[in-house]
């Protein structure tokens, strides 16, 4: 059981870690900042999502169980998502008037630790059932 707690604890650093990364006040911000990784290495962008790779192991130390499949999925549509609006704002130039407003908009500071609260339970499931 201490095991599990242990990395809980070290899945919520890797998260914080990536949100210390990716914050802004703004989700624009906060794509311009994955863009300037994205822009100077994709490969490097990928790496800065060390809990992608921990979704991964976690998916092969439990056998492919709910929670982890559930926390795996969630963090390659995350990704994916990142990449498509990456493309979409900064290299073909499509936007729309009410998604540039939505992006511009101001962030509550809470808002980037959402992961921290939201994906923790999940490991915990993952271990457990």
């Amino acid at each position: 059981m201490e095991s599990i707690y242990t990395w809980i604890v070290v899945y919520i650093l890797l998260e914080l870690y990536e949100v210390q990364w990716q914050k802004a006040d703004t989700l624009m911000g906060m794509l311009l900042r994955m863009y300037q990784r994205y822009r100077s290495n994709m490969l490097l962008f990928l790496v800065m999502h060390p809990t992608f790779y921990f979704a991964i192991w976690l998916m092969m130390v439990t056998d492919a169980s709910f929670g982890a499949i559930a926390l795996l999925f969630i963090k390659v549509v995350d990704i994916a998502t990142k990449i498509v609006l990456i493309q979409q704002v900064f290299e073909k130039k499509e936007l729309s008037q009410e998604m540039s407003m939505m992006m511009l908009a101001p962030l509550h500071p809470l808002m980037p630790y959402i992961g921290v609260f939201v994906y923790p339970p999940m490991v915990y499931m993952a271990f457990m059932f």
